[in-house]
């Protein structure tokens, strides 16, 4: 089993920046491919950037150039560096652990990002 831990979520006005953190269970040892997702309102979700065992990353494609994904030296702890947001970054964030071609089995809570002026 594995717990997923976010934090950084917020309101922030159009244009501005947020960091996402999310923490994996302190018991994983190894480093696996950990994911950002975002599910706005109405839509379905969808992966926003993710980053493998390796270091390898990719984004989709209305982020790319905004959003930064990153780990430190800790295993399994992932960052999601958010600039120029705009009104449509606006959805709830969730933090996934295990793949990088696709959706991994586990899940964190979920953390909410508002974009709006």
């Amino acid at each position: 089993q594995v717990t997923l831990v976010e934090s950084g979520g917020g309101v922030v006005q159009p244009g501005g920046s947020l960091r996402l953190s999310c923490e994996a269970s302190k018991t994983i040892i190894t480093v696996n491919a950990m994911a950002w997702y975002r599910q706005a309102p109405g839509k379905q979700r969808e992966l926003v950037a993710a980053i493998s065992s390796g270091g390898s990353t990719k984004y989709a494609d209305s982020v790319k150039g905004r959003f930064t994904i990153s780990r430190d030296a800790r295993p399994n702890t992932v960052y999601l560096q958010m600039n120029s947001l705009k009104s449509e970054d606006t959805a709830v964030y969730y933090c996934n652990y295990g793949s990088y071609f696709e959706e991994g089995r586990y899940w964190g809570q979920g953390t909410q990002v508002t974009v709006s002026s």
